[in-house]
């Protein structure tokens, strides 16, 4: 398996990962865990998700995955030629459903380790800690995948939600 991981994100990347932060903060108003993510083709159409694993009552609902089934339809050239731009870098479960979609690249703000620096357990059970990359290199395509990239909205939209506190 080729992983690719390059340290160039670049301007466009940073405004479309900020638009990922803007969806998790929307997630997080509607009573979502804080995430947000947009698929955007070569072509230039936008797809975007949002986390509604509380909305949805949905464990698998995280914006990610949302945002594979949206991706669907595209035929497998396009998804192959998209970037997934997330505010968070994909769980395991996330990582597999963009590996199975075929898309080529993903761009994150936030790291997992930096996330889990700020959630211990949710419901009480703790987090499945296993960056996309390791993940990932476990696949037979290459992929893709750029950061974390420094963006103080990423960490941000997550202050407060993880205290101990009861599910919105």
């Amino acid at each position: 398996m080729t992983l690719v991981t390059t340290t160039t994100i670049t301007t466009t990347d940073v405004t479309h990962l900020e638009r990922a932060i803007a969806l998790a903060g929307e997630a997080r108003d509607r009573g979502d865990h804080p995430f947000g993510s947009l698929l955007v083709t070569a072509a230039g159409t936008v797809l975007e998700a949002r986390n509604s694993v509380v909305t949805g009552n949905d464990p698998t609902g995280h914006a990610e995955t949302n945002l594979v089934r949206l991706a669907g339809p595209l035929d497998h050239a396009t998804r192959a030629s998209a970037t997934l731009y997330t505010s968070t870098e994909p769980c395991a479960m996330c990582s597999g459903a963009i590996y199975w979609s075929g898309i080529g690249r993903i761009v994150f703000a936030l790291s997992e380790a930096d996330l889990a620096t700020m959630v211990t357990e949710e419901d009480g059970i703790p987090p499945l800690r296993l960056p996309a990359r390791d993940v990932f290199t476990h696949g037979g395509r290459p992929i893709v995948i750029d950061g974390p990239a420094d963006l103080p909205g990423a960490t941000r939209v997550h202050h407060g939600f993880w205290d101990p506190r009861p599910h919105p």
